[in-house]
């Protein structure tokens, strides 16, 4: 069903206080071979298993995929669900709590230098680490020549690295970040905790950033005021820029991502402090760019696409992304760019990345938890009846979540 769904008065709320505490560790574990949506039936296909934790996919120019696994491996999953052994070249990680392994993107033109980008929790001296991106060429049985060329700070902790790699229609590189827990510098421009920063795709600066030669801020920014990111993508109807963040108890937020905004954490969230202590509205402070969408109970976004296939003919330009704690597919629908609605597919299992194949299928990976198996799924529509007169469906393919 499509609805809107409030905010912080539900997370305010001990009832739910208590299902939002339940479900951030809940692991629902029940397969769904199909769901019925709004509009479509939909299929779900296991395709390949017995992933290491897996985190992010890119999809190759041949059909295979390139999936990484938290505890720091990279592998190729073919069409028939064939795993590959780990590449080699990839860099050390931090493998702890939320550390890892984590996106992996292609370069726009990957089929002529073969540039794969990836994130992961670099350690540091002393027990701290901190979110670096790397990149280095696919070659036949590993990545050549990878190197890391740009860094987050390093702090002590082991959450909140949260990250997407998404490149923009002009080339540059969108890089959103999470605060790695530490709330305040989110609100300080001298450092990326809590950001979305724009590189050129050699990890360089760009001269247009808004922060570029102004002393105490850091030019890579081009966004603040960021919890954790784990969802990001570009409308390629016209470039925009959409990322989804976790929020505390409560608050997960859509944002529409504008050059030189504050999104206002941590002085401001829809939701509430995971001591129960309250957080201002948004709307008490007028300076911060507030979300496009809030969600409470939370979804926990991570993986994001702009769907523009054809086999889902309705949700072209609408954003899924997969939800981690709700256990299934957020919709967003958009229309003349606003969020119209939402429409929560549950499929029974967290849902860690989401990507679109080249015929328009859905591809997600799952962990049932962390560190533990997770697989790759494909999702495209059930064949079924047309209406009848009376506005039912006959025939099979309307199976619901779990049978």
């Amino acid at each position: 069903m499509i609805a809107r769904l409030s905010g912080k008065a539900l997370a305010a709320s001990p009832l739910v206080l208590a299902g939002l505490a339940c479900s951030a560790q809940a692991q629902p574990a029940d397969e769904v071979d199909s769901v019925a949506t709004e509009d479509a039936v939909v299929s779900v296909r296991k395709v390949a298993e017995d992933l290491n934790s897996p985190w992010a996919l890119a999809v190759l120019p041949d059909g295979r995929m390139l999936v990484t696994e938290k505890p720091g491996n990279l592998v190729i999953v073919a069409a028939d669900g064939t795993v590959s052994a780990p590449l080699a070249g990839t860099p050390e990680v931090f493998a702890e709590d939320q550390g890892g392994l984590m996106d992996v993107a292609l370069h726009p033109q990957f089929a002529d230098n073969r540039m794969v980008y990836l994130t992961f929790a670099e350690p540091g001296e002393g027990g701290v680490a901190g979110t670096a991106l790397g990149r280095g060429r696919l070659a036949e049985g590993g990545i050549e020549g990878f190197e890391v060329i740009w860094r987050q700070p390093k702090v002590s902790g082991a959450k909140h690295f949260g990250n997407r790699i998404v490149f923009a229609q002009d080339g540059a590189l969108f890089l959103a970040l999470g605060e790695r827990f530490q709330f305040a510098p989110a609100q300080d421009p001298s450092n990326t905790l809590g950001t979305v920063v724009r590189l050129n795709d050699d990890g360089s600066i760009p001269e247009d950033n808004p922060f570029v030669g102004q002393e105490g801020r850091d030019p890579a920014i081009w966004t603040w005021g960021h919890r954790n990111i784990e969802a990001a993508a570009i409308d390629p109807a016209n470039g925009a820029l959409w990322v989804a963040e976790m929020g505390p108890l409560g608050g997960d937020e859509l944002n529409r991502v504008e050059r030189g905004a504050n999104y206002g954490w941590p002085v401001v969230s829809k939701g509430i402090n995971y001591d129960g202590t309250d957080i201002p509205d948004p709307e008490q402070y007028p300076q911060f760019k507030g979300a496009e969408h809030y969600w409470s109970p939370v979804r926990s976004p991570s993986g994001m696409i702009v769907y523009t296939g054809d086999l889902f003919p309705d949700w072209r330009g609408d954003i899924l992304f997969g939800a981690l704690s709700a256990g299934g597919i957020e919709r967003v629908d958009i229309e003349g760019g606003e969020v119209a609605g939402t429409e929560f597919i549950p499929l029974n299992t967290r849902i860690r990345e989401i990507e679109q194949g080249p015929d328009g299928a859905i591809w997600v990976l799952t962990n049932t938890k962390e560190p533990g198996p997770g697989a790759l799924w494909r999702l495209e529509p059930l064949s079924v009846k047309p209406e009848s007169a009376d506005g039912t469906r006959s025939g099979s393919g309307t199976a619901q979540p779990g049978q």
